[in-house]
């Protein structure tokens, strides 16, 4: 007998990953959804026993769909599997009705035991011999865009939980760039407000890069009042924050990056590129760094606030074969 089993994530990488983490017992029949609209539409004809759920995504993310499922009726047990892992992101599931929470990477003895309690009896013999699906073949951009999904849910925890906020998930977005078209980005990324900008080297094992925080004057000094930083004549405040914020976000983001590709990442102190100025400031002072880069670009914003900061991580043109072979195991049919 099989199993009916729905799997709904944006990312093709995710999918495989989940579908493959399923115990083999379960005898599971797998159908997929790209995001929370396509999922409630195949719900509208098929039933499943259990549903696979990550949280953010395109057109309907996962709180959208617990909603759905819930104002539709659906009596279905739902896990959230998502990269998403601030404390307040799984209250909030939870709270919708979900069932189980699972951080990605899949925590496959995790998965099987909450297997046991919401599809089969306790005392049933779930194994972890790995499920056989078929799932389309990925592409590299698909490995990355997942890599960044995870890392983008590190710092987001990180964050959230030094500065006690809320801090909305953006979907990643991973890009191979010409240095004209990362200075164009950044010009997209950002308002006609000034800009303050740090800059933070990093490398480990052959793999090099720079990272980039940039945030508007008007974030700034909302993040400074809401995280109530003394005023003083002594120190410059403003600055303090801007290298505790990119301390935070550069060293969660890359631990997260690090984890998946067994990389220990060691970073250089934040350097200002400069405070209250056009962007095009900031621009000058990377043009002399890149020819080529593939980069991870991440929007933050901060719950109940005008709040937005940007995250550019360049990993440089040599290191990419390096972190390709790395990553290597994911692309991996087994």
């Amino acid at each position: 007998m099989t199993t009916p089993v729905l799997i709904c994530d944006d990312s093709a990488l995710a999918r495989k990953q989940m579908a493959r983490s399923l115990p083999a017992s379960l005898n599971a029949e797998v159908t997929f959804a790209q995001h929370g609209k396509e999922a409630m539409d195949i719900l509208q004809s098929q039933q499943f026993t259990i549903m696979f759920l990550d949280l953010t995504m395109p057109e309907m993310d996962g709180y959208q769909t617990l909603q759905a499922l819930r104002d539709a009726g659906i009596d279905m047990p739902v896990i959230v599997v998502s990269a998403d892992v601030q404390p307040e992101a799984q209250k909030r599931v939870m709270g919708l009705g979900a069932k189980g929470f699972i951080r990605k990477p899949i925590d496959k003895p995790q998965l099987v035991e909450l297997l046991k309690t919401l599809v089969v009896e306790p005392e049933s013999d779930l194994d972890t011999v790995v499920q056989t699906v078929v799932t389309p073949k990925l592409k590299r951009r698909d490995i990355y865009m997942e890599v960044a999904n995870v890392a983008i849910g590190r710092a987001a925890d990180a964050m959230a939980r030094h500065f006690d906020v809320f801090v909305h998930l953006p979907l990643p977005n991973v890009n191979l760039f010409e240095v004209s078209e990362l200075h164009m980005t950044m010009r997209h990324l950002v308002s006609n407000d000034a800009m303050s900008g740090v800059c933070q080297g990093f490398s480990g094992e052959g793999i090099a890069g720079e990272a980039l925080v940039l945030l508007s004057d008007s974030s700034v000094s909302q993040l400074a009042n809401l995280l109530n930083y003394p005023e003083s004549q002594e120190f410059d405040n403003e600055l303090e924050l801007l290298m505790d914020i990119s301390n935070i976000m550069v060293g969660s983001f890359l631990q997260g990056i690090g984890e998946q590709a067994a990389v220990r990442f060691f970073q250089s102190h934040p350097v200002l590129l400069g405070q209250h100025v056009p962007i095009e400031s900031l621009i000058e002072k990377t043009s002399g760094n890149w020819r080529k880069t593939m980069t991870f670009e991440v929007s933050y914003a901060i719950e109940n606030t005008e709040i937005k900061c940007d995250l550019l991580l360049m990993f440089v043109d040599e290191s990419l074969p390096l972190l390709d072979n790395k990553l290597s195991y994911l692309m991996e049919d087994h």
